[in-house]
């Protein structure tokens, strides 16, 4: 995927544009239920964008225990607030050490995954929570992290604070309409799925 400055740095201001329109959740609330028959059509829709995306996107990372130089602090991170958000007692510092092969090793016994304590894709699947606005918790901060990351500026995009609020819903917001540029089809929709979480672990508009 073809990254550049501009491109970053469009993803902070159309957050801002975003962010300044976001419609209320309690005018959202209030939006008539879909039919059933309109629920189906957009799950459908979601499936057959999902499946006409991902082979766009790059794989999933492989991490290790050791220095994982191929991929910068950040995604270490990610792994790391995913494990907590499953219930692993870790600090999000970025390597990749015995205490979070440990938490690697039980997260795949758990999940009945090869628990060799390798994460692949399989695992980074597995280890997925879906993000809505009201949010909270070390998911969310994961996103706020890989926000932080592709500042070109100053580094500090949001506050990581585990709260999926206004600002981080934007900003999602933002980095889907950048990828969807690239990749036809992406969901621009301010939910952290599976296509945006591949998205973000795998530094796409990043450096």
């Amino acid at each position: 995927m073809t990254t550049t400055k501009a491109t970053i740095g469009a993803v902070a201001a159309t957050a801002a544009i975003i962010a300044a329109t976001t419609i209320p959740a309690t005018a959202a609330s209030a939006a008539p239920a879909a039919t059933a028959t309109g629920a189906r059509a957009t799950v459908t829709a979601t499936a057959l964008a999902a499946t006409a995306t991902a082979p766009a996107l790059q794989p999933w990372p492989v991490l290790k225990q050791g220095a994982n130089s191929g991929w910068p602090k950040v995604t270490v991170r990610s792994l790391q607030y995913l494990l907590a958000a499953h219930g692993a007692k870790l600090t999000a510092d970025g390597v990749f050490g015995p205490q979070t092969r440990l938490a690697v090793v039980a997260f795949q016994r758990a999940r009945h995954l090869t628990a060799n304590g390798v994460v692949g894709a399989a695992t980074w699947r597995a280890l997925l929570v879906t993000l809505r606005p009201g949010s909270t918790g070390p998911a969310v901060r994961a996103v706020q992290d890989q926000a932080n990351f592709r500042n070109g500026r100053n580094g500090h995009s949001l506050d990581v604070d585990g709260r999926y609020g206004a600002k981080t819903v934007a900003w999602v917001r933002a980095f889907q309409h950048a990828v969807a540029q690239e990749i036809p089809g992406f969901p621009v929709d301010g939910i952290v799925g599976a296509l945006t979480w591949q998205a973000l672990v795998t530094e796409a508009l990043s450096g």
